[in-house]
């Protein structure tokens, strides 16, 4: 007898049980949470969303309502990742600044 994980049941729950973990403002940052999602064993789905009140059009990824508090704890660790990594790009660009200025001329 072959048995299931709980996350390969959970992966069967109807489309109609899925709730928003995150909106987006273009398609490509839904495309990258969603693959991120997934990579991490959570269904994941996109879906367009328009906010009516300013007329902006948006995206909407949605996971399994079970699913929800570890799909903010993926997406969040991601985005402190991301941060660090641009935190650490601009500490490197910034070294260089001045660097001429303070040269002694021989």
């Amino acid at each position: 007898m072959v048995r299931r994980s709980k996350k390969t049941e959970k992966s069967q729950t109807k489309l109609q049980d899925f709730v928003i973990v995150t909106i987006t403002e273009d398609l490509e940052q839904a495309q990258d949470r969603e693959t991120l999602l997934k990579n991490n064993d959570i269904p994941a789905t996109i879906k367009e969303q328009n906010d009516e009140a300013t007329n902006t059009p948006g995206f909407a990824v949605t996971v399994p309502e079970e699913f929800l508090d570890e799909a903010h704890v993926v997406i969040e660790s991601q985005d402190a990742y991301d941060d660090f990594y641009d935190f650490a790009l601009e500490e490197e660009d910034d070294s260089d600044f001045g660097a001429d200025f303070f040269e002694e001329e021989l």
